[in-house]
């Protein structure tokens, strides 16, 4: 496929690295000259240092044979503008990234269609949502649905009051032979790896588990990870996704918005009818204890400011609150937040992939999940009616290293899979699986 990126900065590149892991030829069109080398000195993707709305550029870029045409910089008529221009130079396909959620009503969907822009993308709005799944399944630190929670994917970190510490998956199969959930993966010392029955779990692990709606009170209560009644929620930042997180919750719980600026608190104030707006500086600890800070199930920091974020998160924890979420932007910094114990977490770049990388596969792809520090994809496929996975049962396919099928999804119906299950087609199918494996996984799906 011929992929044309426009970006500005990491949320292009980064959705470039994902998809040159397929094989595409991908061009990305960038401003910025000076991160462009750097880019072309880690691959080999084509680069082009110019703005995306100009026709030349575009044509340079030979947008007339590109298959899809992405757009994804911080400025929402940008993106529009390139997708319009590109689809009229001969994009087959574009999809724009935008912040405006007008944009997304089934009407206004309508006239961008009309215009050239096929799909679009608002990550604050997606990140609201995650948000809320967050807060509504406490007990995880991070959790997809797929098939809308026929199957869903848990993140869970172990520590002392989990049960199956030490723990083969052979011997906890056999303890409980009709477990509704099943690890796909465990993430230890920086590593991701696809678990066989003889691997054990161990204290600080990262335990990705797909489970089943009924399974989810037995999967808790085997990692020791009591359900956290969450009623009382304070977010830091009134920016769009703290905007939208507080619409969202304070239809059901209660809900205190802290943020710096006094205009946009006025503006809040107007615009949401249950929440309390504080105009206060969230790194001010005594401020946010004097605002009730102890008596919070949640804390939730989605400023622009990576550091605020993860400080206001360290003295949530501090002062006993349970679930702490920050908005984590710099990707480098992941890895750093969960070591200091911030395990949950929201990032935008990843979001935008996440939804992006599915309209670049051969296979049909319904959803893609890009995970928050691991190098790897929970992918949900439609299974075709010729292809490989309905000719054999699970445990008779060619095995592929670092991937694993985790849960089927048949109709109202959701299986975990196990080896003597066979697939059908029109069955939706969910598969963990690192990098290097999922061109070869989605042979099976083709």
């Amino acid at each position: 496929m011929n992929i044309i990126i426009a970006g500005d900065g990491e949320v292009g590149f980064h959705l470039a690295k994902i998809i040159s892991a397929e094989h595409h030829n991908i061009t990305i069109v960038d401003p910025h000259q000076e991160l462009l080398k750097l880019l072309e000195s880690q691959t080999d993707i084509l680069t082009l240092a110019g703005d995306s709305t100009s026709i030349s550029i575009l044509e340079e870029a030979n947008v007339h044979k590109a298959d899809l045409l992405i757009s994804v910089v911080h400025d929402d008529a940008i993106n529009l503008i390139t997708c319009i221009l590109g689809k009229r130079l001969g994009a087959k396909r574009t999809i724009a990234r935008v912040n405006n959620t007008e944009y997304l009503s089934e009407a206004n969907k309508s006239i961008m269609r009309t215009l050239g822009i096929d799909a679009m993308v608002c990550p604050e709005r997606i990140a609201s949502k995650e948000v809320l799944r967050m807060l509504t399944q406490s007990g995880a630190t991070e959790v997809f649905d797929f098939s809308d929670g026929k199957l869903s994917l848990f993140l869970l970190k172990l520590d002392e009051d989990c049960k199956v510490l030490g723990k083969t998956l052979d011997f906890i199969a056999r303890e409980n032979p009709k477990l509704n959930f099943r690890a796909v993966a465990i993430h230890r010392d920086r590593k991701t790896i696809i678990p066989k029955g003889q691997d054990r779990f161990m204290l600080g692990d990262l335990a990705y588990v797909i489970t089943k709606p009924e399974g989810i009170d037995d999967l808790l209560n085997m990692a020791g990870k009591p359900r956290i009644d969450i009623r009382n929620v304070m977010i830091i930042g009134g920016g769009r996704i703290g905007h939208k997180t507080a619409k969202r919750l304070e239809k059901i719980m209660r809900v205190k918005l802290v943020d710096i600026d006094r205009e946009r608190c006025l503006n809040l104030s107007d615009q949401l009818q249950n929440t309390l707006i504080i105009n206060a500086d969230a790194r001010d600890f005594d401020t946010l204890v004097g605002e009730g800070l102890s008596n919070m199930d949640a804390f939730v920091a989605v400023t622009d400011n990576n550091e605020t974020n993860m400080f206001t998160c360290l003295m949530a924890k501090r002062a006993g609150v349970k679930k702490v979420i920050p908005l984590i932007e710099n990707i480098d910094f992941i890895d750093m937040a969960q070591n200091i114990g911030l395990d949950a977490m929201i990032n935008k770049k990843l979001i935008t992939a996440s939804y992006i990388a599915r309209f670049t596969m051969d296979a049909e792809v319904i959803s893609i999940k890009c995970l928050n520090g691991v190098d790897a994809e929970v992918l949900e496929f439609v299974v075709k009616g010729d292809s490989l996975v309905t000719r054999m049962p699970i445990r008779e396919l060619p095995v592929i290293k670092d991937a694993i099928i985790g849960g089927v999804v048949r109709g109202d119906e959701s299986y975990i899979a196990l080896g003597n299950f066979q697939i059908q087609e029109g069955d939706k199918v969910v598969v963990f699986a690192l990098p290097q494996a999922i061109s070869k996984i989605e042979k099976y799906f083709n």
